[in-house]
């Protein structure tokens, strides 16, 4: 799962403070770091762990600055026509293509069960692992230890983090040393944080087990899973073409992702759908950026909620754009 996150801190202002202060990597140090010690001590006295055992863990840890020169960097930060090349792509596509007529009896479970298009079960997976391909090279106890340790911005949510992981690898039986995941620690095929995953993973497989690093259908019913529990409407409308008119609509811009006003609000700011059904349909105004300008669409709710996933509209409109274009193959091939 890609993070974007809405930092307080200037990415410039971090640029030069955090290598003057961590500029090469080394195995942490147990004893040099307070917040390490507290941290280790929490888990002991709340869930059982002993400060010992967590010693011991932490000793194959290492503190990377690779890791903050990632997370200041994310593709998300790309203009949508630079972004989009990125995994919008014809090897996207029929990998696609090929990932859905392998599992296409667990998506089509996942639909019936959670409501969810398939093609975006399907596109989601692409975009973040690739259909499991790349699934990050980035030791997860070092990149969350890194983390909570070294970016003070999003220390606070890491160190959580961090506590997740480690229950979540005693709960599900692997050494904290050995998995491997996102520069945030994201794990699996669907890429789900630890927090997530304790959360809104489920056994789609039947196998008693939670598995989103070796189960395919795991992986599946848990996107679907994480995106009903976000509020997915099945059959509803994610994306439709926007016309603008006057100047107004600048402002609909400031409102978020959220869906806040409906068609009918919109009209009143010269924002209109190419298609006007329902007048009470809530709606949000998307920009992006393309290669010879802005355009716009209108993003309901469905959409909304795929920025659940991934809190960035680059992110939503590339698994909507992916998903699309596989369903459309697949319709072609059939």
């Amino acid at each position: 799962m890609h993070l974007e996150f809405p930092w307080k801190i200037s990415i410039l202002c971090l640029a030069w403070v955090i290598p003057a202060i961590f500029s090469e990597s080394h195995a942490v140090d147990f004893g040099s770091y307070p917040a390490l010690r507290a941290f280790a001590t929490e888990l002991a006295e709340n869930h059982g762990f002993s400060v010992n055992q967590l010693q011991q863990v932490f000793r194959c840890a290492t503190l990377r600055p690779d890791i903050i020169e990632a997370i200041e960097r994310p593709k998300e930060r790309l203009p949508w026509h630079e972004y989009r090349k990125i995994f919008v792509t014809e090897d996207s596509v029929r990998r696609g293509v090929q990932f859905w007529k392998q599992h296409a009896t667990d998506i089509a479970r996942a639909q019936e069960r959670y409501g969810v298009a398939p093609e975006i079960i399907v596109a989601i997976i692409g975009v973040e692992t690739r259909y499991g391909r790349s699934q990050g090279s980035y030791p997860v106890l070092d990149a969350l230890t890194t983390l909570m340790l070294k970016y003070p911005p999003r220390a606070e949510f890491f160190r959580g983090e961090l506590g997740e992981f480690l229950l979540l690898t005693r709960e599900i039986g692997v050494d904290p040393c050995q998995i491997k995941g996102s520069y945030a620690g994201a794990i699996g095929l669907p890429q789900f944080i630890p927090s997530s995953y304790r959360r809104l993973a489920v056994d789609f497989d039947g196998d008693g087990r939670r598995d989103l690093l070796d189960s395919t259908a795991d992986a599946i019913g848990s996107v679907a899973h994480y995106l009903h529990i976000n509020g997915w409407e099945a059959g509803a409308s994610l994306i439709e073409e926007a016309r603008l008119e006057g100047t107004l609509y600048f402002w609909i811009e400031k409102l978020g992702l959220k869906p806040a006003l409906s068609v009918r609000q919109l009209a009143g700011y010269g924002v209109f759908p190419r298609q006007r059904d329902d007048p009470e349909h809530r709606a949000a105004l998307i920009s992006l950026e393309g290669e010879y300008g802005p355009f716009h669409r209108l993003g309901y709710n469905n959409f909304y909620v795929i920025t659940r996933y991934n809190h960035n509209k680059r992110y939503a409109m590339a698994v909507v754009e992916l998903g699309e274009l596989i369903r459309q193959r697949l319709e072609e091939d059939t």
